[in-house]
């Protein structure tokens, strides 16, 4: 199926590293190794694709493009020198434009499971049903956990700094109901082509139905 994909608008620093650095340092000038620390402590590693080994490189194209600027250079002991680091007015803008395209502009996101379902039919319908049943089984275990952790979490942090857990949660319930109920679909027959996918997995031949369909898919692509 051919779908709308949102282009991301082109960005002086477009790594994510680099929006999670400028939400450390609206808080407050930092130096870097506080905000690698600051950013582990609130698990921004969970919330986007953090890749450590370029946080020095982001750190410094920030610095380059004026999104945020040196303060002081400090030294604690021994320790080696560290240049602190604040926010600019350019960073509290472009912390903020980021923001606002990530929250309102919805953008198609590669999954895993997606690339497993549009291979689905290389499996037989009856080793599918099993592995969609265990994967719902664990769904199920990971939705428990993670309800119980939010409301254990809400007791102590304003909902406001909760809500990707919330999502994350949400997404977890939307995926269970919807394995569920094609799980059901299996199960009652109702599931179209079921028949014509069992007998290509035991006589080893496409039905032309399926054939024809997968064709006329390609051409609309």
């Amino acid at each position: 199926m051919g779908e709308e994909v949102a282009v991301p608008k082109r960005r002086k620093v477009g790594n994510l590293l680099a929006l999670a650095v400028l939400s450390a340092l609206v808080q407050r000038p930092m130096h870097p190794y506080e905000i690698a620390t600051a950013l582990r402590a609130w698990g921004k590693d969970q919330d986007m694709e953090i890749k450590w080994g370029s946080f020095y490189t982001v750190i410094r194209n920030l610095d380059r493009h004026g999104l945020i600027a040196e303060v002081e250079s400090v030294r604690a002991g021994r320790r080696p020198e560290r240049t602190v680091y604040r926010i600019t007015d350019a960073g509290r803008a472009e912390l903020v434009d980021w923001a606002r395209e990530l929250v309102s502009t919805p953008e198609a996101e590669q999954s895993r499971f997606r690339a497993g379902l549009s291979v689905l039919a290389a499996l037989h319908p009856d080793e599918a049903t099993a592995l969609l049943r265990r994967r719902l089984e664990l769904l199920d275990e990971l939705i428990r956990a993670n309800r119980a952790a939010l409301a254990e979490h809400l007791r102590q942090v304003p909902r406001l700094f909760l809500v990707e857990s919330e999502y994350d949660l949400a997404v977890q319930e939307a995926e269970a109901a919807w394995v569920r109920d094609l799980l059901a679909a299996f199960a009652s027959g109702d599931f179209p082509g079921l028949d014509q996918w069992r007998a290509f997995h035991e006589t080893g031949e496409l039905p032309a139905e399926l054939t024809d369909v997968a064709e006329r898919s390609r051409r609309t692509e």
